[in-house]
């Protein structure tokens, strides 16, 4: 079998034209680039096929199921509550986040054409990490209102107003944005004279990374403690408020109480398992394994966003009374 029969070779062959004729415009620094190419996964041609349609899947199973939690949560008075006003945050966060890495996917699947505009990549990195973040502190202030709701329950309503809840959901997109435009910027202040082709299925701060010829020795450590000041704190807050909540449900005597408190706190659990596990196996990943990467990554920017609805909405009781309310409206 010659080399230009085997599978995969006309993709990749297309692939390293496609950088080539890249790389003949100016490399000396990275205001002359115009575009990059998205590498995506690494499989045969017919198989992008397929990739497409799990992708597309996935991507309406997103949409309908933030922007139904979304609906629900505003249409029923009785979800006028701290806990629910966080939950509507977090399903607006989870669809826009996702809406900002699959449709470019879905495009790559299914067109010959794998690049990206410079700008459209500045654009998803900005608006990808400034949602991630957001997240992350967002779901540190639910831990905080279960923390409060269950250990604190004569105060809840005084201590968690409403004020208190848009300031602490304020307060996570400020934290979000003010971080997006510090990694944004300086990713983009990096030169790529390497290569244009990023080796995943959209742009990240690593693959990036990986194509620069610049000195990254500064840009690692403020990456690094940008890390450190974004997930410590929020995985601090998180410990120890469900460290004071296991320690409150235990003292509670009936086995029917501790039962109660603790399904306050699985669906948010739950939640946080998902997006810290996948975040922390994608960073964790070493380079030498880039496969492997972007299959992690695929665990936040898509499975974390499905998943979310489905674990809010089959694990409480006053969502799913909701929905059936509405259910039986149109019904009738």
């Amino acid at each position: 079998m010659s080399l230009e029969s085997k599978p995969g070779f006309v993709y990749f062959a297309c692939v390293s034209q496609q950088v080539s004729a890249m790389g003949d415009r100016g490399t000396s620094n990275h205001s002359e680039v115009t575009d990059f190419i998205l590498v995506g996964f690494r499989v045969r041609p017919e198989l992008h096929i397929l990739l497409f349609l799990l992708f597309l899947l996935v991507y309406a199973m997103v949409l309908l199921g933030n922007v139904g939690m979304m609906a629900i949560i505003m249409t029923d008075p009785q979800l006028n509550t701290p806990m629910y006003f966080f939950l509507g945050n977090l399903s607006f966060i989870d669809l826009f986040y996702s809406s900002v890495i699959a449709p470019k996917a879905l495009v790559s699947f299914w067109s010959q054409s794998k690049s990206i505009s410079f700008a459209g990549c500045v654009t998803q990195l900005f608006l990808f990490t400034l949602f991630i973040v957001t997240e992350g502190f967002l779901l540190a202030a639910m831990a905080y209102d279960r923390f409060i709701a269950i250990c604190n329950p004569l105060l809840y309503s005084v201590q968690m107003s409403a004020h208190l809840c848009a300031q602490l959901v304020a307060g996570s997109y400020f934290c979000g944005c003010a971080s997006s435009v510090l990694q944004t910027s300086m990713t983009f202040t990096l030169s790529f004279c390497a290569s244009r082709a990023i080796d995943h299925f959209y742009c990240d701060d690593r693959p990036l990374q990986r194509i620069s010829c610049s000195d990254l020795y500064i840009h690692k450590k403020v990456s690094f403690f940008l890390c450190s000041i974004i997930i410590l704190p929020t995985i601090i807050v998180i410990i120890v408020s469900y460290m004071y909540i296991v320690s409150t449900v235990l003292k509670i005597r009936s086995t029917e109480g501790r039962k109660k408190a603790f399904s306050t706190c699985s669906s948010h659990l739950g939640a946080v398992s998902v997006l810290y596990g996948a975040v922390s196996f994608m960073y964790l990943t070493p380079d030498r394994f880039p496969e492997l990467s972007k299959v992690a990554s695929l665990g936040y920017t898509l499975v974390t966003p499905m998943l979310n609805p489905l674990i809010y909405s089959l694990r409480n009781r006053d969502v799913t009374e909701a929905l059936r309310k509405i259910l039986e409206k149109k019904n009738t």
